[in-house]
């Protein structure tokens, strides 16, 4: 397939077939790939100020035969509900990382739906996250919870770690928690979760984070036994100078965590896994290898 520009999309089916790809890798540090059955979303608290997938998916509104003619608007997309079926290699695959699957406008039907090819597709392990934690609550006892499925609450602040509690009623064999953007200090009750991701903000407008609310959660990560996952500064450095995400890395305290359920990855400055192998697909290996014990 040719290459095909984002800001010149005309072809659809080239449109389809970059899609798929993109989707299928993912820059997201602790995932492999994206899945998006449903695309768009609205604003719930303050993590979406500057929601990338909404600054992105406005980009196209307007633009006649792009996948995001409609903007930022939710969207059902039933022609991508087999899409992981079709990925024969395992991996981890991040769920609406361009929307959230219960959102209260998306029906629980398709939420079924999703839920579904997930139970199908058994030989990837799927990354559930949404800040919709109280409809989370309401309808996981209408889904199926197999070990392949994760699911995560989004807490940016100390406001929305009542988030946590709602997610604990779900019977996942993974429960865990995204703290990107980390917008303040945060205390956590970690009973009952099993992973924790922290990031700060990147984009034109982004706020930074503080080293000691990324210090605060580490810790506490640690006490409670937690693997821990620093993705990302984000647009501003440890000191608070705005130099962008590639520059700021991905370093806490002069050591990158790279912890996921299952392998523990966390070394310092120079320093490589045992293995002498980084990339997501060695996660994946060594959880497919460890039997997954739902707590």
């Amino acid at each position: 397939m040719r290459s095909v520009s984002l800001g010149g999309w005309t072809c659809p089916h080239h449109v389809a077939s970059l899609l798929i790809s993109m989707a299928d890798k993912s820059s997201i540090e602790w995932t492999e790939a994206t899945w998006n059955p449903v695309t768009g979303c609205t604003k719930v608290s303050p993590g979406c100020a500057h929601c990338y997938a909404e600054t992105f998916a406005e980009r196209f509104r307007g633009v006649p035969g792009h996948p995001y003619e409609r903007g930022f608007d939710l969207q059902l997309r039933p022609e991508r509900l087999n899409q992981p079926l079709e990925w024969k290699r395992p991996r981890l695959i991040f769920v609406n990382s361009m929307s959230d699957l219960f959102h209260p406008d998306v029906p629980l039907e398709f939420t079924q739906a999703v839920f579904d090819t997930m139970l199908r597709a058994n030989w990837h392990t799927f990354q559930v996250l949404t800040k919709r934690s109280e409809r989370l609550a309401e309808v996981a006892s209408r889904l199926p919870w197999p070990n392949n499925i994760w699911i995560g609450v989004s807490v940016e602040n100390q406001r929305w770690t009542s988030r946590i509690d709602n997610l604990r009623t779900v019977p996942a064999a993974i429960r865990f928690l995204s703290c990107e953007p980390l917008l303040g200090a945060l205390t956590l009750d970690l009973t009952g979760i099993h992973w924790v991701i922290v990031g700060g903000e990147s984009g034109r407008r982004a706020r930074p984070m503080r080293p000691e609310w990324a210090r605060l959660v580490r810790d506490q990560c640690l006490s409670a036994g937690v693997p821990f996952f620093f993705k990302q500064w984000g647009a501003h450095n440890e000191a608070g100078r705005r130099v962008g995400k590639k520059l700021s890395g991905r370093h806490l305290d002069c050591t990158i965590h790279d912890d996921v359920p299952g392998v523990t990855q966390t070394r310092g400055p120079g320093q490589r896994p045992a293995s002498q192998v980084r990339t997501g697909a060695r996660r994946h290996r060594a959880l497919s290898a460890r039997p997954l014990r739902a707590l």
